[in-house]
This record gives C-alpha cells, sequence and structure tokens, in this order.
C-alpha cells in the first residue's frame, strides 16, 4: 500500500468515524473533487479497425455535420497491434442516445504530416464545426521512428480538409486550449518531440531515457473564412525548455496538460519534473516565458497530465503515474484533495498509465475521463 492508499483510507476512517459520533459534524468540502462519488462506464473507445488508447476528450460546442451539441469526441492514439502513434480514429458518444459511432478514420500514411498519423490528446472543436487534431506519429510504437507529425483539421463530417505543418510543430501532444471568436481563434498547443530520441538511448546516470529539455507551448492565431476551413495565420512560442523523455510504456513524457484562465494565465502540467507552472499573458506575449513560474510541484503530483477547470476556478488534474486526479487552487497553489479514480491493481501504484484526457460536463457538475487499460469512456459525476 503506497502513501496515497493509506491517506485515503484515513480520510474514509476519519469520516465514518466523525458519522458515528452524535453531535460532531463533518467538515464541508474544501473544493469540487471531494463532492463525487459516482463513476459511470459510458462506452467503449474501440473502433471498428481494432484502434486502441483513448487519449483526447473533448466536449461539442455546437452541432454541426455529424456531430450533436455536448457529444465527447475521443481519439486513438495505438492501433490494432497496440503499436503507440499509430492510431487513426475519432469516436463520438451522443450522452443522450448513449450511443457510439465513429466519427473519422485518418488516413495511416499521409504525405503532408511528417512520418504519418498517430491522434494524441491536441484535439479541439470549434463552434464553426471544424475539427482539429494533433499527431505525433511512429511507425514501430517508439519514438525511435517518430515523425515531427503535424495538426490535422477536419470537417463537421470527419473529412479531412487539411494539414498544418512546419518547424515550431513537432509532436502535437498535450491539452488544446482554444479561444473562440467564431471568425478567428486562438490556439495552445504543447509540442514534446523536438530533438527526442528513441527509447534506447539511456542517461548513464539514472539508467532511463535521457530527458531533453526542448518541449515549447505553441500558440496558433488562426482565421476562419466563412464557409471554408481554418487558415492558420501565426506562430509564437510562449514557452519552452521544458522537460520530455521516451518512454516504452507512455510512448513519451512531456507538457500536456494546459488551462488558460480570465487573467490569461495558461498553466502547463510538466510530468517529468512533476510540476504545474504558469505562463503570464499567454494570449499577449511576444516572447518566450521559459517554463514560468512554479504554481505547485511534488505532493499529490505524479506525472501530472491532463487539466480541466471547476467552475470555482480550481484545476483537476490527471496523474500519469496512478490513478488518481488531483484538485488544485492555482491562486495559492495549495493541492486540495485527491480521488483515485482508477484504482486498477494490475498497475503498479494502481491505475499506473491509465489516465490522459479530461474535460467537464457541460453543466460542470462532473467530468468526462478515459481509461487506457480497459479502452473507455467514463463519466464522474457527484
Amino acid at each position: 500500500m503506497n502513501l496515497h492508499q493509506i491517506t485515503a483510507g484515513w480520510r474514509l476512517a476519519t469520516a465514518l468515524a466523525a458519522l458515528a459520533l452524535p453531535g460532531v459534524a463533518l467538515a464541508e468540502p474544501q473544493g469540487f473533487l471531494e463532492s463525487v462519488h459516482r463513476h459511470v462506464t459510458l462506452a467503449s473507445t474501440v473502433t471498428d479497425n481494432g484502434d486502441l488508447n483513448p487519449y483526447a476528450v473533448v466536449v461539442a460546442p455546437v452541432s454541426a455535420g455529424k456531430i450533436q451539441k455536448d457529444d465527447v469526441l475521443v481519439d486513438n492514439f495505438n492501433n490494432i497491434s497496440n503499436l503507440q502513434g499509430t492510431g487513426t480514429t475519432i469516436v463520438d458518444y451522443n450522452p443522450t442516445t448513449k450511443q457510439t459511432t465513429e466519427f473519422a478514420q485518418v488516413p495511416q500514411k499521409l504525405a503532408q504530416c511528417p512520418g504519418g498519423v498517430g491522434l494524441t490528446t491536441a484535439m479541439t472543436m470549434l463552434k464553426s464545426g471544424w475539427i482539429i487534431v494533433g499527431s505525433t506519429p511512429s511507425t514501430d510504437g517508439t519514438t525511435k521512428t517518430k515523425g515531427d507529425g503535424c495538426l490535422l483539421v477536419l470537417d463537421p463530417n470527419g473529412k479531412l480538409v487539411a494539414t498544418w505543418s512546419g518547424p515550431t510543430i513537432n509532436g502535437p501532444w498535450g491539452d488544446m486550449v482554444t479561444i473562440d471568436n467564431g471568425s478567428t481563434a486562438t490556439l495552445f498547443i504543447s509540442m514534446a518531440g523536438f530533438g527526442i530520441p528513441g527509447p534506447d538511448v539511456v542517461d548513464p546516470k539514472t539508467g532511463y531515457p535521457v530527458t531533453v529539455r526542448k518541449a515549447t507551448v505553441l500558440r496558433l492565431e488562426v482565421s476562419i473564412p466563412d464557409g471554408k476551413p481554418p487558415v492558420l495565420v501565426s506562430q509564437t512560442v510562449i514557452g519552452d525548455g521544458f522537460a520530455q523523455r521516451a518512454d516504452r510504456d507512455n510512448f513519451l513524457f512531456g507538457p500536456t496538460g494546459l488551462a488558460l484562465d480570465k487573467d490569461n494565465t495558461l498553466y502547463v502540467t510538466d510530468g517529468m519534473d512533476n510540476v504545474i507552472s504558469a505562463i503570464p499573458d499567454a494570449v499577449s506575449r511576444t516572447t518566450s516565458a521559459g517554463t514560468g513560474r512554479v504554481v505547485t510541484q511534488g505532493g499529490l503530483l505524479a506525472w501530472p497530465l491532463a487539466m480541466a477547470w471547476t467552475s470555482a476556478g480550481h484545476l483537476l488534474v490527471c496523474n500519469g503515474k496512478n490513478g488518481q486526479l488531483v484538485e488544485v487552487d492555482p491562486v495559492s497553489g495549495k493541492q486540495i484533495y485527491g480521488q483515485w479514480i482508477d484504482s486498477d491493481q494490475a498497475q503498479s501504484p494502481p491505475g499506473n498509465g491509465d489516465l490522459f484526457g479530461l474535460a467537464m460536463t457541460p453543466d460542470g457538475a462532473g467530468f468526462y475521463y478515459v481509461e487506457d487499460d480497459v479502452n473507455t469512456l467514463v463519466k464522474g459525476t457527484r
């Protein structure tokens, strides 16, 4: 039993003891996560072609094409052979009908996308109906054969209409934050592929694959002509020097979670350094802030990945090294609460490597997430 399990057990025992004592009231929850008690499996994310390993979770902001407003889009990073960096499909879960359909399948080999296609957590849907998704491809399931990848633009019927690539785009990896103004949009994406070698290149001091501090956060300005696909207008690196490392089990580690605050501060998770950082003036800055300011580090964090905002302005953060979701107050840096949302004992620690994508439900009362170990979409609710 690890420290997090002991802590969780102690909290439960304390709560039960308080309930047994007359006149003793339980403390009010300090945040959102303590009020979530139900976790419901909604659907399998495995497609007809056998794609596995669900990554991105995006809630549709509008109805367009085959997509209904509030549908949940999930993409896959692995193919039927379970090779990472080879998944090509996006599924669409409709919460009303509870039906799952295949929304799109992109060609595995795509000349316009350096290295081919392996869909990542970098995905968004614009109010105009266009879907933009990142590709960090491989041919053998490791970073040894990793291509630079690209960003793919799909119409709301799942048809590929454009690709974006270039020197600032290498391994589009983590959550895609979107400011959508209708005719224009601003996108924030982490890039975790620069200079990363294969997993066989080992640091003799640690015995692990070498850590390379070249990962970036990229801001893209996009124009959306009426009735036409989005056009990439400009690109600005607003953060750099984040840690990245090859890994056989997880393909790579790099900055993954992005969350933009109302004051234009962009929060970034860096799993290798086990930290959440803040980049100020993310919308307007013209230079890189480096790795930004440390908000919180260590503690309940264990390879922090995807992030989402609660209605109270706290961050929910998925752990990659265990099956916990952690709630953080970004103002104080306090880690409020940790909850095991995937306690699969087949991994060590429980849930290790199972979590990735995360999105709040439209009403803010729950959240969607994926469990990579069983290829499912799950909903956490009060």
